[in-house]
């Protein structure tokens, strides 16, 4: 696991706004918290509004992030749109800015069977100038990709990985399995709630939307996981898990997003300002939600 090249704590980042427009300045700041913290950063996925942002603005992102990185950490960028020669084009993009792998979602208007999603992969990553993780996502794809389509396109020589956030302890499994004994493919458990369990297991890395503010906890997390430390690790994921309550629950997906903005303000990384058709809290709702994470050791 720690020999790989695609491995460790991959931070889903949030996209900053200002006035509209993605602030390029605090990607800056927010990376640059990253590196300092030893995580890498996905730009543009679930949690970033990735199919909210503008085809010219992902460019802008991944640029700014790629110079926020200077080399330190990797920048992973999600694919977002459903045509496929706009995300050829896209991960073009993505290459000229310096980004290291495109993340890529199963494009989700229409129903796909297993041939048709290995077809779509093997098509993107035959024509990307960048390596490919596939992104597996069922919540807001309602597609999943099957493990043997998985295994299928493990062996493609330019599909590197798999970030799966299925949340199904039986199909995490399989997918570890598929990935353990190789060097040219990597899962990353995207189920933050089982980061330390995955890499028990012999997952290769974790992606915490909760790194966002406390990215060093979940580095933390890692280190201990591959270094046999599994009680320390289950320690940090019960702190970790317990942080991602006050931000997470009862609410669905987009409030979310918005209501870690609000920590990440209350952080100084980031403003809360959210995406169309996302909308920022009501301002009673945020004070509730920063007063109960000041209640943790947030350095």
């Amino acid at each position: 696991m720690k020999n790989k090249q695609y491995a460790g704590v991959v931070v889903p980042m949030v996209t900053p706004v200002r006035d509209g427009a993605v602030d390029l300045e605090a990607v800056r700041t927010i990376i640059r918290s990253f590196a300092e913290a030893g995580v890498h950063a996905l730009v543009l996925g679930t949690t970033g509004e990735g199919n909210l942002v503008s085809q010219g603005e992902t460019i802008l992102l991944t640029d700014a992030a790629v110079e926020a990185a200077e080399g330190k950490i990797r920048i992973y960028a999600g694919v977002t749109g459903l045509c496929l020669k706009e995300q050829i084009s896209q991960i073009e993009g993505f290459a000229r800015a310096g980004a290291d792998v495109a993340v890529a979602i199963l494009p989700s208007y229409y129903a796909l069977t297993e041939e048709q999603m290995v077809d779509y992969y093997t098509a993107l990553a035959d024509a990307s100038p960048l390596p490919v993780m596939l992104y597996n996502i069922l919540a807001t794809t309602h597609l999943s990709i099957p493990v043997e389509a998985v295994r299928k396109l493990s062996m493609h020589p330019n599909i590197v990985g798999l970030k799966d956030s299925e949340r199904d302890l039986e199909r995490m499994a399989a997918c570890i399995d598929i990935a353990r004994d190789r060097e040219d493919f990597s899962y990353f458990c995207g189920w933050a709630a089982q980061s330390a369990h995955s890499l028990e297991l012999g997952a290769d890395g974790i992606v915490p939307s909760t790194g966002n503010f406390v990215p060093k906890h979940f580095r933390a997390l890692y280190d201990a996981a591959v270094e046999g430390d599994m009680e320390e690790a289950q320690r940090l994921q019960e702190v970790t898990d317990d942080m991602a309550k006050v931000y997470q629950q009862g609410r669905p997906l987009g409030q979310q997003l918005a209501a870690l903005k609000g920590i990440m303000e209350q952080c100084e990384l980031c403003g809360r300002e959210m995406l169309p058709p996302l909308t920022m809290l009501p301002e009673a709702e945020y004070k509730k939600i920063i007063e109960q994470i000041t209640e943790f050791e947030l350095e």
